[in-house]
């Protein structure tokens, strides 16, 4: 699966993911400060299938439903490394439900 972290996220959350996976960042991509918009743009171009933040309001900021990638919204009480790697396995617990959405809220 092709993933892509969003800035806000600690880069060594890469590594949480596995090697059976390829995990980039925005800013391994050069995509820093780019807008939402054209950040959902470049995403659906380089063909990445999940985009993993702690955006909540993304959903509310754009039209979500017809993309053809998941987004996957970590919901936790800070940013940090250790906090966010317990959620990495209910990602994919989800995903290996087929209980795919645009929008994905993980907490």
């Amino acid at each position: 699966m092709r993933i892509l972290l969003d800035e806000s996220l600690p880069k060594k959350l890469k590594k949480e993911f596995g090697p059976e996976h390829e995990v980039l960042s925005v800013r391994d991509m050069k995509w820093l400060g780019e807008k939402n918009g054209i950040l959902l743009k470049h995403m659906i171009e380089n063909r990445f299938e999940l985009f993993v933040t702690v955006d909540r309001n993304l959903q509310y900021q754009q039209n979500l439903e017809r993309l053809p990638l998941t987004i996957i919204v970590l919901c936790a009480i800070n940013n940090r490394l250790e906090t966010l790697s317990a959620l990495i396995p209910k990602i994919f617990e989800r995903i290996n439900l087929n209980v795919i959405d645009n929008v994905i809220e993980i907490s």
